[in-house]
C-alpha cells in the first residue's frame, strides 16, 4: 500500500507542510487582490477574518480524518457515501491538486522569469522545478516533510528581516481610518482573503500519515495561526508604505515594497531578491505537495503503485501550466481554483462529518 508504518510525520512536520503549503503564492499577490475588493484600509480586517473562517474549515477536515485513521479522504469517502461516489468526489479533489499544482508551477515560473531570469523560456523553468520535485516525491512524504523543514526557517528569518527594513518607509496614516466607510467593504473582502488561505484541504490527506492523529486540530490552528501572521504583517507594511490606492495600481505590491528600501543613502536595488528566492522555495513547496496529493489520489484510487502516476502527470501538468498565456491569464486561473476550493471543502466535509456521525449512531 502507499501508505505504510515507516511514512509517518511528526505533528510539528504535519504543521510545517500546512503552513508552506497555505503561504504559496499569498504573500506576492493577497496585498493587491485584497485591495482591490475592499478599497480601504481596512483590508487586514478581512484578512483575520479569512483566516479565522480557514482555520474553522481546516478543524471540520481535521476531525473528519480523526475518525479515520490511517486512511486518507481518497479510501474513507468510499467508507461514508459508498464506493461509486465516494469515487467521484475523489476524482474532483484529484482534478483540484492537479489544477493547482499547474498553477504553482506556472506562478513561480512568471515570478522567476519576469524578476529574476528574464527571458529565460518558461517552458525551461518549469521543466527544471517539475523534475526536482519529482526526485523529492517519489521517496514519499518523508522526504517532502524534511524538505519544508529546511524551508521554514529560512522563510522565518528572511521575513523577519523584511519587516524591520519596512518600518523605515511604514506610514500608520496610511491605515487610517479604521472602519471609515463601516464594515460592508470589510466583508467584501473575505472572499479574496479566504481564497488566499486555501490549503486546509491537506488535511483530509496528511492525517494518515501522522504519527498522532489525534493532534490534527493543534496542527491547523497552529499552522493556520501562522499563516494569519504572515499575511497580516505583509498586508499591514504594504498598504502602510503603498497606500491603498497604490497597493491597487500595482501587480506585485510586495516586490515594489522591496525595492523602496532606502538605507544610509543607499537604494538596494535588488534587494528583493532576497524576498523572491524565499518564495519560490514557498511557491516549489506548495507545487511538490499538490502534486504528491494528485499521484497518491490516482493510486489510491486505483489501488496502485504511486511512482506509473507520478510519472504520467508531469507531462499533463506541464501542457495545463502553459496554458494562461500571461500574469492576468494566470491570476484568472488562480481565481477559477480558488473558487473550486470553497465549493469543494467550503461544506462537503461538514456533510461527510455529518453522515459519518450518523452512521456511527445507526452502528
Amino acid at each position: 500500500m502507499i501508505s505504510t508504518p515507516k511514512d509517518r510525520i511528526t505533528t510539528p512536520q504535519s504543521a510545517v507542510i500546512l503552513i508552506n503549503y497555505v503561504l504559496g503564492t499569498g504573500i506576492l499577490t493577497l496585498p493587491r487582490t485584497a485591495a482591490q475588493a475592499v478599497k480601504t484600509p481596512d483590508v487586514w480586517i478581512s484578512v483575520i477574518i479569512g483566516g479565522l473562517l480557514a482555520m474553522l474549515a481546516g478543524i471540520i477536515m481535521a476531525k473528519l480524518s480523526e475518525r479515520y485513521p490511517e486512511k486518507t479522504f481518497y479510501q474513507y469517502s468510499r467508507d461514508i457515501i459508498g464506493k461509486w461516489c465516494g469515487g467521484f468526489i475523489s476524482l474532483l479533489i484529484i482534478c483540484y491538486f492537479f489544477m493547482a499544482s499547474a498553477f504553482q508551477v506556472r506562478s513561480m515560473t512568471a515570478v522567476t522569469d519576469f524578476f529574476l531570469l528574464e527571458g529565460t523560456p518558461s517552458s525551461a523553468i518549469i521543466l527544471c522545478f517539475m523534475w526536482v520535485s519529482l526526485f523529492v516525491t517519489v521517496g514519499g512524504i518523508n522526504p517532502i516533510a524534511r524538505l519544508f523543514e529546511i524551508i521554514f526557517p529560512i522563510t522565518i528569518i528572511i521575513f523577519i528581516v523584511i519587516a524591520s527594513l519596512s518600518l523605515r518607509i511604514f506610514e500608520v496614516d496610511h491605515l487610517r481610518p479604521v472602519l471609515g466607510l463601516g464594515i460592508m467593504p470589510v466583508l467584501k473582502g473575505v472572499k479574496a482573503t479566504t481564497l488566499a488561505f486555501a490549503g486546509p484541504e491537506i488535511m483530509l490527506l496528511l492525517l494518515a500519515f501522522m504519527k498522532h492523529p489525534n493532534k490534527g486540530v493543534k496542527v491547523v490552528v497552529v499552522g493556520i495561526g501562522v499563516t494569519i501572521v504572515f499575511y497580516l504583517v505583509t498586508i499591514i507594511l504594504v498598504i502602510g508604505a503603498l497606500s491603498i490606492e497604490g497597493v491597487q495600481a500595482i501587480t506585485w505590491p510586495t516586490i515594489d515594497l522591496m525595492r523602496s528600501f532606502e538605507i544610509e543613502g543607499l537604494l538596494f536595488e535588488r534587494f528583493e531578491s532576497l524576498l523572491l528566492t524565499i518564495w519560490i522555495m514557498q511557491m516549489f513547496a506548495s507545487y511538490t505537495i499538490t502534486f504528491y496529493g494528485a499521484a497518491l489520489g490516482l493510486a489510491q484510487l486505483f489501488n496502485k503503485n504511486i511512482h506509473p502516476f507520478l510519472y504520467g502527470l508531469l507531462p499533463i501538468i506541464f501542457i495545463v501550466s502553459m496554458i494562461p498565456k500571461n500574469v492576468n491569464d494566470l491570476f484568472k486561473f488562480g481565481d477559477f481554483i480558488g473558487n473550486s476550493a470553497i465549493y469543494l471543502f467550503g461544506g462537503l466535509p461538514l456533510l461527510f462529518l455529518i453522515i459519518s456521525g450518523l452512521k456511527e449512531r445507526k452502528a
